[in-house]
């Protein structure tokens, strides 16, 4: 039995943008949730131009029916305001100890509340994210196998990747108390990974990352999502802005594994004073060893940067990687192992010191 009439122990933060199409299934899997503490579900309504806020108000009666609490916000501009928008005002409308993110077009299993906060009670400075069943089944199977598959200690190491956060926006749970202090998302609309920028604002803080490994939400993918609203290019700076950030600045030198389009991109893409870093590019590609060097035409330095490509058993650590194969190899001890990775969508970045595995590879 639900508690009720007591203060929420955990808020459902639900954003809602044009959402009529699976809204009913989202909010059924709110109202079936095992959770027994006081729940609280808070919507907002980004401005939707269909029948999303009459969806909403049916499922407000039978959702405090059970005892969920619902909050319902919301505006009717001629335009939406975003989704890190949505989501902070949603937030701010709420009262729970505990936020759970919940996109509309998504649905929760039964179970995601009640083992998410108890994840979460045992780690006060995580983000707690899940497992996911992608619909249609077949979309994404890569980036699927990635988000699933992930072990422990790749959830912090991977955070280079192209995938973005190594846990998905949409399973995320943490406390108020831990949101208040990294928060709140970025407000820039659409084109904007609110959830990249929150995500490595979080790690910044010292933030961990869990993951409860069961399959607690069904994660659409359908043409409309906001996901698609992002340019690659726009993930692809603040990556290696963060990349600079966190790790390039313990390095005196290192070495960018790929000299082919993507390790060149990565060095274009970097300050001059990290690019004055890159002491090789390697590779495995003969025909691109045989060129002995890159030169950098675009440089404003005199002579212009000449940086030599190696053969990787001739190169030496540290490492970024930058690659998009099925399998890579990578460097322990000296020595070259081959790793089977999931291909990703878009190029990986991933790290290596002093001959140890660190990264995606």
């Amino acid at each position: 039995m639900r508690a009720r009439g007591a203060r929420p122990l955990v808020s459902i933060i639900l954003p809602v943008y044009n959402a009529e199409p699976w809204l009913d299934e989202c909010l059924s899997s709110v109202l079936q949730q095992d959770f027994e503490g006081a729940l609280e579900l808070s919507v907002f309504n980004d401005a939707s131009q269909d029948k999303s806020m009459t969806i909403i108000e049916k499922w407000k009666e039978k959702l405090e029916e059970s005892g969920i609490l619902v909050v319902v916000g919301g505006h009717s501009s001629s335009s939406p305001r975003g989704v890190g928008y949505s989501k902070n005002q949603a937030i701010a409308q709420s009262s729970g100890s505990y936020l759970c993110f919940l996109d509309s077009d998504d649905v929760m299993m039964p179970q995601r509340v009640r083992l998410q906060h108890e994840a979460a009670a045992q780690h006060p400075t995580s983000i707690i994210g899940c497992q996911v069943r992608r619909e249609p089944p077949n979309s994404t199977e890569r980036y699927t196998r990635w988000v699933n598959q992930l072990a422990p200690d790749q959830l912090l190491t991977q955070v280079f990747t192209s995938h973005g956060p190594t846990v998905i926006m949409p399973t995320w749970f943490c406390s108020r108390a831990w949101f208040s202090h990294v928060g709140p998302f970025e407000e820039g609309g659409q084109g904007e990974p609110e959830d990249l920028l929150f995500f490595y604002q979080h790690l910044r803080k010292g933030g961990g990352v869990v993951r409860v490994d069961q399959s607690l939400l069904l994660y659409r993918y359908h043409p409309q999502a906001v996901t698609h609203s992002i340019l690659e290019t726009t993930i692809w700076t603040y990556r290696v802005r963060f990349l600079e950030e966190r790790a390039l600045p313990h390095w005196p030198a290192f070495t960018i594994w790929n000299a082919g389009k993507q390790g060149r991109r990565l060095y274009r893409s970097l300050t001059a004073a990290n690019q004055r870093k890159v002491a090789a590019f390697c590779d495995v590609d003969e025909n691109k060893i045989r060129k002995g060097f890159y030169c950098y035409e675009d440089s404003q330095e005199r002579p212009r940067p000449r940086i030599p490509i190696l053969h990787f058993r001739a190169a030496q650590p540290p490492f970024v990687i930058c690659v998009k194969l099925e399998a890579c190899l990578c460097v322990s001890k000296g020595r070259s192992i081959n790793t089977q990775i999931p291909k990703a969508q878009r190029p990986l970045l991933g790290t290596s010191r002093h001959g140890h595995r660190r990264a995606p590879c």
